[in-house]
């Protein structure tokens, strides 16, 4: 920026920037530690639970019938919510169930010795607890829209502090780089600043690509996008629940792309001229029709809930144009419906690449690290900003930048929050609230 830009503008924005931090760090540097953690949930799961994931194989595996059998000897009145076959020969079978009591277990066991290795409450792990804290702040519907306003005013973080980054000169030292022997307050202020931009293409991408995850926005963004051709499905379902429904914060079983499509039924018999059949199929036979569909490896089961529910097969992959889901019909296997990466619109496309991204799944360790590098990056924005702000502020006060004007009356700023309010609905409230504090601080002054 010019060094004419107008100083009460500049300094409307340094004032905005810091109702945004005052708002979202403590939330931003939360998911950061967390999401970190989570990032490498592939690497520490086997350090930390080898008893439970890996195990010497064996020449012949049992079926999965045989090693559901076991488990419903060990816990009587359970119910299966999803099974996972071993995805390598030293790894092992993965059952999630629900016990009488309604608490959810995953239960892992040897498929070749057909031996329960041990069990797991999956939320109080250290991958859960950051799971669900990353995603709801274990506050559930409440955490969740905390989250999406975090990310919402994050967006406008990252804008209003490019802005301010923006040099009015061309030069390295305090551009690109920290000056490092101009004084504390110049140090800090480079280190925010400089750092800030270095991570501010990867933050944005971060927040956007978080957003479809969320109840609002996501669920709202869904609906527009996720649309599916009836030729899917043999007849079109009736109305029942969503896909959605098989996926939780501590679980996503099918991709984000189908959450929207309706769940068929199965229907009561294989085919209209044929009797009413009898019994739903096995889970080996059910596993027997994934491998003739080419649904290894990478495969999740999830059991029909009901008489009219139905088996939901998903390929858990890294690259998400290998995705795919399918529903069969409990009764005869009959594919009801069969998604395909090349079945989902642009949107859905691109944001299942970048959820892929997000995770730090989709280019391996590099992705990994590249997320990771980020999530330092924004710890250490989040410090030096407070360290900055305690510096500057007057004793005693919680102070803002002053400016000649209330925000109230900065028409070209309100016309860009009111744009960004109606892309991210969370902010809008939030702006309203803002608006009145700083009228109020404006009064007192």
């Amino acid at each position: 920026m010019s060094k004419t830009k107008p100083s009460h503008f500049y300094a409307v924005v340094w004032r905005w920037h810091f109702y945004a931090g005052l708002l979202v760090m403590p939330v931003l540097m939360l998911l950061a530690v967390t999401g970190a953690i989570y990032l490498f949930k592939p690497q520490l799961d086997p350090l930390l639970y080898p008893q439970l994931l890996l195990l010497s194989p064996a020449k012949q595996a049992v079926t999965a019938d045989a090693m559901l059998a076991t488990l419903k000897q060990r816990y009587p009145g359970m119910q299966l919510t999803k099974y996972t076959p071993a995805q390598a020969r030293d790894r092992s079978a993965q059952f999630k169930i629900q016990l009488a009591d309604g608490a959810e277990r995953l239960v892992f066991i040897d498929p070749y010795r057909n031996h329960i290795l041990g069990e797991q409450d999956f939320a109080w792990t250290l991958q859960g607890i950051a799971l669900r804290l990353h995603g709801e702040l274990l506050l559930g519907p409440w955490g969740d829209a905390l989250i999406e306003l975090a990310a919402s005013w994050g967006i406008l973080l990252v804008l209003s502090g490019l802005y301010l980054w923006w040099p009015s000169k061309v030069g390295i030292w305090g551009t690109f780089l920290p000056r490092l022997g101009a004084g504390k307050r110049v140090f800090w202020r480079d280190l925010h600043a400089v750092a800030g931009f270095w991570c501010s293409g990867v933050l944005l991408f971060l927040l956007l690509t978080g957003l479809p995850w969320t109840g609002i926005w996501g669920e709202k963004l869904a609906e527009v996008w996720q649309r599916y051709p009836s030729a899917l499905w043999d007849q079109l379902p009736e109305s029942t629940p969503l896909t959605r429904s098989l996926n939780s914060t501590l679980d996503k079983t099918v991709p984000w792309a189908v959450e929207a499509a309706p769940l068929p039924h199965s229907a009561h018999t294989a085919h209209p001229s044929q009797p009413l059949a009898a019994t739903a199929l096995s889970l080996t036979q059910i596993q027997s029709l994934a491998r003739k569909l080419n649904m290894q490896p990478g495969l999740s089961i999830s059991p029909p809930k009901d008489a009219k529910g139905v088996y939901t097969l998903a390929l858990a992959v890294d690259d998400p144009a290998q995705q795919r889901t399918l529903h069969l019909d409990q009764y005869s296997g009959k594919v009801l419906a069969d998604i395909r990466f090349a079945d989902y619109g642009w949107v859905p496309k691109a944001v299942e690449y970048g959820i892929a991204i997000h995770e730090g799944k989709y280019f391996g360790l590099p992705n990994q690290l590249l997320m990771l590098s980020a999530c330092v990056l924004l710890i250490l924005i989040s410090v030096s900003g407070v360290v900055m702000w305690l510096k500057r502020r007057p004793v005693g006060q919680l102070a803002a930048p002053k400016t000649t004007q209330s925000l109230l009356h900065w028409k070209t700023g309100s016309l860009i929050l009111l744009a960004l309010a109606l892309l991210l609905p969370m902010v809008l409230i939030s702006v309203l609230l803002v608006f009145v504090l700083d009228f109020l601080l404006q009064r007192r002054a």
